[in-house]
């Protein structure tokens, strides 16, 4: 099977099943690209009975290729990625993004997510 990103955002639907299936974005960041902001990337999983088995993300502009595969780790352009030691949360750096959706009570979920995740006591 295969589940294209632009085509789910173009309204046709998509299910998931437990077939094999690639599913792709082929503009990952499409609002960046359209305001020509530098991180785009081309991202490609792959799912077997609705687990991951592995992904690629290609950051084009920076020229970096992720690369994962369940159990078997991330790697970056071949290099082995590792997650921070960092185990006191008021060190940490909380990235999020709000999304595209517009839509009243989209905006009220992403409100009330915001709000939670800004109660929580982090360095930034």
């Amino acid at each position: 099977s295969f589940i294209g990103e632009e085509s789910v955002a173009a309204g046709g639907g998509s299910i998931l099943t437990d077939n094999p299936t690639w599913i792709i974005d082929p503009i990952d960041g499409t609002t960046n690209f359209v305001h020509r902001f530098p991180f785009v990337a081309v991202s490609i999983g792959f799912v077997v009975n609705k687990k991951i088995e592995f992904g690629i993300v290609y950051s084009c502009v920076e020229g970096k290729m992720y690369t994962a595969r369940k159990g078997k780790g991330a790697f970056c352009n071949g290099q082995k990625l590792q997650v921070s030691g960092q185990k006191d949360i008021t060190k940490s750096l909380l990235v999020t993004e709000l999304g595209s959706n517009r839509d009243p009570e989209a905006i009220k979920i992403v409100l009330s997510n915001m709000e939670r995740l800004l109660s929580i006591p982090i360095h930034g």
